[in-house]
């Protein structure tokens, strides 16, 4: 027994010590991981919940004024492609809407699913962009609240979509439907 526990003690004294010489991943490969999460964990939610089910909102409470799952989807989506275009540089290639939620037009789960990989898309751009040469460059924000950092419009992709899948999930369960990211 004791030769077994000397053993993987060594084995993992040793792979730390050879973790600790590995070299920190590029900042834009640190921010490519999480918009990954984010496309992996609320498009998979996108794909699940059933297209019957995308006018879904709360009703039980004071729930006149929130978003229905459709809306939920296109609001993220439409915030990322604010972020990463303007962390990008460029302009933004969507219409935001009214209160950010994108086009009217874009309802149906067909259409919100291609409209989310689109936003995926541009933020693996923006994320790939970011450099610690850059990312303290000074950018106009998509809000209208004066200058940001490259690196802010870059994280709100991760904290603002995770803000409003938690909201989805809540919705998605609501309908019995169990999130492919705790499956």
């Amino acid at each position: 027994m004791r030769p077994l526990l000397l053993a993987c003690t060594l084995a993992a004294i040793s792979g730390t010590a050879f973790a600790a010489d590995a070299p920190a991943p590029p900042l834009s490969k640190v921010f490519d991981s999480q918009v990954r999460q984010v496309e992996s964990e609320i498009g998979s939610l996108a794909e699940a919940m059933p297209a019957d089910k995308y006018d879904f909102a709360p009703t039980n409470g004071e729930f006149k004024t929130v978003r229905t799952f459709s809306l939920q989807m296109t609001h993220i989506a439409t915030v990322i492609y604010e972020v990463s275009s303007a962390a990008l540089g460029e302009k933004c290639p969507v219409a935001t809407g009214k209160n950010e939620n994108g086009d009217a037009d874009i309802r149906g789960k067909d259409a919100v699913v291609k409209y989310l990989k689109g936003s995926f898309a541009l933020a693996h751009r923006a994320a790939n962009a970011l450099t610690a040469a850059n990312m303290m460059d000074m950018l106009q924000s998509p809000f209208g609240d004066g200058k940001t950092t490259r690196i802010n419009l870059v994280s709100i992709i991760a904290w603002h979509s995770f803000d409003h899948y938690g909201q989805s999930v809540v919705y998605a369960r609501m309908n019995k439907i169990v999130p492919p990211a705790s499956r």
